[in-house]
């Protein structure tokens, strides 16, 4: 990318249109298009340089790694994965699975089972794109090929977001201010409204409401999901999420669910929650660590999900009035009828 510096911004732009980005951030305004990074760098006197901290050949070497860093992130949004594909390996007993099961962009599924029955591990395995060299033998495909070392296990920019149960931040630092450093580091060209519009989804789906000043350390668990929900799915190249447990998060389910497909992610959910479990496409019943059966939700399943959600918003009103200090003074039995 060195040749880029002797070449005129007008042209940079075309393929690299955060070019000029990098000279705003270290307080440079570039007003002619037709100069070239060279020339820009070359007409800064000594003193501007001194009042910057920088010499012309740290600000060379900072662009071209800017530039190669920007071009690293488009290449990671502009990959697809069209499917995942689980190749079943064997229970805890050593019984085989005997299931192949293939998932596509906007898919949900739910995993159910018994604490302890193995509903993490295939998480775990989905997560590590397991290469039948986990206890459970299995096999995760992405387009149908097994991934490659670097793929596979990279820090960096990954095919899998994750969020566990228990999510709570150590980080000095208001909410407003964590959502801009992601919003940076995506190259997202209006930060300040993507700010305001992942904490005003966020606050769709957590409880109580919190503002961009709000320290991340004040959050409560249900806040702290619920922010990593919207973040995850505005802000995350990620297209594959991982949830544990989301019921006991104290986030608005049916929304979150919603925005994730929305935003064309490929969804599995381990829960003991009956409703969500009926809010996937299929589910998957774990028993002794192995998938034991597969189950597709249907038009009867659907119209028994109705019915549960309509008691769920009956609580719902009731554990907001107890929240707002009000007395439960009502026929219970009228109150439930359907």
């Amino acid at each position: 990318m060195t040749e880029l510096m002797n070449t005129p911004f007008a042209v940079i732009a075309e393929e690299h249109p955060y070019a000029m980005d990098y000279f705003r951030s270290v307080g440079v305004t570039v007003t002619d298009t037709e100069m070239t990074p060279r020339e820009v760098i070359d007409a800064l006197n000594p003193e501007d340089l001194e009042d910057k901290g920088f010499s012309r050949e740290q600000i060379s070497s900072h662009f071209i790694e800017f530039l190669k860093q920007a071009a690293m992130l488009r290449s990671t949004a502009e990959r697809s994965v069209h499917s995942v594909t689980i190749l079943g390996g064997r229970d805890k007993s050593g019984e085989p699975e005997n299931f192949e099961l293939t998932l596509k962009p906007g898919d949900i599924v739910c995993i159910v089972g018994t604490t302890g029955s193995g509903k993490s591990r295939l998480l775990a395995d989905i997560e590590c794109f397991a290469q039948k060299d986990t206890p459970t033998e299995r096999t995760v495909l992405v387009n149908g090929k097994i991934l490659d070392g670097e793929d596979r296990f990279k820090l960096e920019n990954k095919l899998v977001a994750q969020l566990s149960q228990n999510m709570n931040f150590v980080v000095d630092m208001s909410v407003g201010d964590f959502i801009a450093m992601h919003a940076a580091s995506r190259m997202i060209p209006d930060i300040e409204s993507t700010v305001t519009a992942v904490i005003a989804c966020a606050n769709e789906l957590a409880g109580e409401t919190f503002s961009p000043e709000t320290a991340l350390t004040q959050l409560s668990g249900g806040q702290s999901r619920a922010l990593m929900i919207a973040d995850t799915a505005m802000l995350s190249s990620s297209p594959i999420v991982l949830i544990d447990e989301i019921e006991n998060a104290g986030v608005d389910r049916k929304k979150a669910l919603e925005l994730l497909v929305k935003e064309e992610k490929i969804v599995l959910m381990s829960t003991h929650d009956p409703i969500l479990a009926l809010m996937g496409n299929r589910r998957l019943a774990i028993h002794n660590g192995g998938v034991k059966r597969i189950i597709e939700t249907d038009e009867e399943e659907l119209k028994g999900l109705k019915v549960l959600q309509e008691v769920d918003a009956k609580l719902m009103r009731l554990r907001t009035m107890l929240r707002a200090g009000e007395k439960i003074s009502l026929d219970m039995k009228k109150f439930f009828e359907i």
